[in-house]
C-alpha cells in the first residue's frame, strides 16, 4: 500500500491542492488504483492522472465526494466531484478501472505541511538500486535470488543481489536502526525512476505483528516529499555470499570501463558462423606490464588497453557478463584476480561486483568439443559430397548408356531403311531384263 502525501487544505471530506503537485505525485506512484476520502472512492490511477493533466482554467483543483449532489445528467450515487476554475465534472466510482487493472492501491492524504526529514539521498539510493537490480535472478524457481537483500548494519545500508554467476554489493552511509529485509525485484523496478525525481528521501525498516500477533510483518518504508512507498518483505533465507569473495589477490588492474567495453564489443562482433549468440562467447583477459590484453578464442582477434597494473594474471569470462559488469561500474574500475579458477572482483566507489570466470580447462574442453563437432560435421559433409558424386557418376553413366543405346537403335533403323530400297531396285532391274529377253526370244 502506497500513500500520496501532498500539501493542501481540507475541504469537508475533500481537499484543495495544487493541480501540478497532485499530478506530479500520481506520476511517481507505482500502484494502479487510487483511493480517496478514507478509501470510500477508488479510480484508476493512469486515467485520473491523464484527466488532471488535461484540466485547464486554474492551477488549483478541488476534489470532493459527489454522493448524488451533482445536477442534471451528472448525478451519480458515488464518486468524486472535481472543480478547477470554471470547469466542473463528476467522476463515478471505478472510473478508468478495467478487469485487468492490477489490485495495487495508493491512498491520497492531504496536510497543511508535509515535512520529510531525509536520512539518505534519493538519487544516491536510486543509483545504488540500479546497480544491483540487473544481477538478480529471473528464474522463478529461485525465488530468493529474485530479491534484493537490504540490510542496515554498522552505519551502512547494504544492498546485495546475485543470480548464481554474479554478485553485486552496494554500500551507502546510513544512520538508522539495524535490520534486514528481502525486496522482490518487481517492487524495485518502478521505484528507481520515482526516486530519481524526488528531492528528499527517508528510509526505515518497519515491523508490525501479523493478524495473530505472533510473527512480524516487515516492510521497507521510503518517504519522499510527495509519496510514501511501502515494500513488503519476502520470505526466505538469503545465501551467505561472503564466503565466495576472495580475501587475497595475486594481481590487479585499474582501467577505463568504457574503453574496455568498446574493445570487447569489437572482438565479440566477429562471431557469425555458429548457433551461439555473439555476446555469449568467451573472452580471455591477460593482465601484464601496464596493459590488459583482451583476446577472442580461436585466434579471431586480440586487442589491448592501457591500465595501471601490479602482478600478472590470465582469466576467461563470458562476454555478455563482462559487458554488463563494465556498464554497472561505469568509469575507472579496479579489477582483482587470484587465479583462472577463482572469482574476479570489480570495485569502484563503495560498489563491488564479483564475477565467476570460465575455467581454462572448461574452455579447452569446450574448444576441443567444438573442434570435434566441426570435424565430425566436415567429415559428414565430405561423405555426403562423395556420395553425391558417386550418385552423379552413376547417373552420368546411365545417361551415357542410354545415349549409346539410342545411337545404336538409330543406326539399325537407318541401316534397315537403306537396305530395303536397294533390294527392290535390283529386283525390278532383273525383272525388266528378263522380260526383254523373253520378247527377243519370241520375236
Amino acid at each position: 500500500m502506497e500513500q500520496v502525501n501532498i500539501e493542501g487544505k481540507r475541504s469537508g471530506e475533500g481537499f484543495v491542492a495544487h493541480k501540478d503537485t497532485l499530478a506530479n505525485a500520481l506520476s511517481r506512484v507505482l500502484a494502479e488504483r487510487v483511493m480517496l476520502f478514507n478509501d470510500d472512492v477508488t479510480v484508476g490511477r493512469k486515467g485520473f492522472l491523464g484527466y488532471l493533466k488535461a484540466l485547464a482554467g486554474s492551477n488549483i483543483v478541488k476534489v470532493v465526494p459527489a454522493n448524488g449532489n451533482a445536477s442534471g445528467e451528472q448525478v451519480i450515487d458515488k464518486g468524486l466531484k472535481v472543480v478547477c476554475g470554471s470547469h466542473q465534472s463528476c467522476i463515478p466510482e471505478g472510473a478508468w478501472i478495467k478487469d485487468k487493472t492490477p489490485f495495487t492501491f495508493t491512498q491520497i492524504r492531504v496536510s497543511s505541511c508535509n515535512a520529510v526529514m531525509p536520512n539518505l539521498g534519493s538519487v544516491e539510493l536510486a543509483e545504488a538500486l540500479a546497480r544491483v537490480l540487473p544481477f538478480t535472478a529471473s528464474d522463478d524457481s529461485r525465488a530468493v535470488l529474485q530479491c534484493i537483500k537490504l540490510s542496515i548494519k554498522d552505519s551502512k545500508l547494504i544492498l546485495v543481489s546475485a543470480d548464481g554467476y554474479r554478485l553485486a554489493i552496494a554500500n551507502l552511509y546510513f544512520d538508522g536502526d539495524e535490520g534486514e529485509v528481502l525486496i522482490h525485484r518487481d517492487d524495485v523496478k518502478g521505484l528507481i525512476p520515482a526516486l530519481r525525481k524526488a528531492k528528499r528521501a527517508r528510509l526505515a525498516i518497519e515491523q508490525k505483528p501479523d493478524s495473530e500477533g505472533n510473527l512480524l510483518n516487515k516492510y521497507v518504508v521510503i518517504d519522499t516529499e510527495l509519496v510514501r512507498y511501502k515494500l513488503p518483505n519476502q520470505d526466505g533465507k538469503y545465501p551467505d555470499y561472503g564466503q565466495i569473495i576472495p580475501s587475497e589477490f595475486t594481481c590487479n588492474a585499474s582501467f577505463d570501463t568504457r574503453e574496455a567495453s568498446r574493445a570487447s564489443r569489437s572482438l565479440l562482433s566477429v562471431w557469425y558462423d555458429d548457433n551461439i549468440r555473439p555476446l555469449d562467447h568467451p573472452l580471455i583477459l591477460t593482465i601484464n606490464d601496464g596493459r590488459i590484453a583482451i583476446e577472442a578464442k580461436e585466434g579471431r582477434g586480440k586487442t589491448e588497453i592501457k591500465a595501471d597494473t601490479s602482478g600478472e594474471g590470465k582469466i576467461a569470462v563470458n562476454g555478455k557478463y563482462l559487458l554488463e559488469a563494465l556498464k554497472a561500474c561505469d568509469g575507472i574500475v579496479n579489477l582483482q584476480m587470484v587465479n583462472p579458477g577463482s572469482p574476479m572482483l570489480f570495485s569502484v566507489d563503495g560498489y563491488q561486483l564479483i564475477l565467476m570466470p570460465i575455467r581454462m580447462s572448461e574452455l579447452a574442453e569446450t574448444e576441443a568439443k567444438r573442434q570435434a563437432e566441426a570435424e565430425t560435421t566436415n567429415q559428414a559433409e565430405a561423405e555426403a559430397v562423395a556420395e553425391a558424386e558417386k550418385v552423379a557418376q552413376k547417373a552420368q553413366a546411365r545417361t551415357r548408356g542410354k545415349a549409346k543405346r539410342r545411337a545404336k537403335a538409330k543406326a539399325k533403323v537407318k541401316a534397315v531403311e537403306g537396305v530395303k530400297p536397294g533390294k527392290t531396285e535390283v529386283t525390278k532391274s532383273e525383272t525388266e531384263q528378263t522380260r526383254k529377253a523373253d520378247l527377243v526370244g519370241v520375236a
